[in-house]
């Protein structure tokens, strides 16, 4: 009886373990931005990898991704759409060597 009670509990937690981390996996998002720098004018397009509590919408994508992006000397000038880790796999071809920040 003790065996297959903790065969059960075992059960139980690993269960619970992947539930959690197939959550967040799903939970991932990442947003792709415009940005630019003065003196020459460069602009850039780039996707950044966002916190879960950045995802909810631009303005909080925005807040976040700004002061990440400014710490390499650009300037956000908007950002453009927020996905999930299937949709940055097809857009990571085009934002070109800055595809990821995070």
């Amino acid at each position: 009886m003790i065996d297959e009670r903790m065969k059960t509990l075992y059960f139980i937690a690993a269960s619970l373990v992947a539930l959690t981390l197939a959550g967040q996996a799903s939970s991932q998002c990442f947003a792709d931005y415009k940005a630019k720098q003065d003196n020459p004018l460069r602009l850039q397009y780039g996707i950044i990898e966002l916190p879960a509590s950045a995802c909810g919408s631009r303005g909080a994508a925005q807040s976040y991704a700004a002061p990440v992006i400014g710490a390499s000397g650009w300037t956000l000038l908007q950002i453009e759409s927020i996905f999930d880790a299937t949709e940055f796999q097809r857009r990571r071809a085009n934002a070109g060597a800055i595809h990821l920040r995070q």
